[in-house]
């Protein structure tokens, strides 16, 4: 099986519930940072800044994906994934579950802004 090169190749491996998140979740980033570079990084697509820093990373799994932000990022919104499951960086979307676009786009933009104002580059 050859990996793929791309964010649209890595999505079409899945089907159903799977590759209905993955798309949503790559139509909010492209809309949230069109200047960001569209890259497959260890496997899984990622969003690079022109800078060349990774800003964040999404993952497809059995029964969800994974979108991975730096832990600053996901530590800077913690009462508001009170209800979700995380990680260091991540935060779990269940497939078939609503997705949560108002709060990931917050998140988008303090990870580029954490990027451009302070410097945070990927973990």
């Amino acid at each position: 099986m050859n990996k793929p090169r791309t964010i649209d190749a890595y999505i079409d491996e899945f089907t159903g519930l799977a590759r209905d998140l993955l798309q949503q979740l790559h139509a909010l980033v492209r809309e949230a940072v069109p200047e960001a570079q569209e890259a497959i990084k260890w496997g899984h697509p990622a969003w690079v800044h022109p800078s060349g820093t990774i800003l964040f990373m999404i993952s497809g799994h059995a029964k969800h994906a994974n979108f991975a932000f730096t832990p600053s990022t996901r530590e800077a919104f913690d009462t508001e994934l009170s209800a979700m499951e995380t990680g260091k960086g991540t935060v779990k979307l269940p497939y078939g579950s609503p997705v949560p676009s108002d709060l990931l786009r917050r998140m988008i933009a303090y990870r580029v802004r954490e990027h451009e104002d302070d410097g945070v580059l990927w973990m």
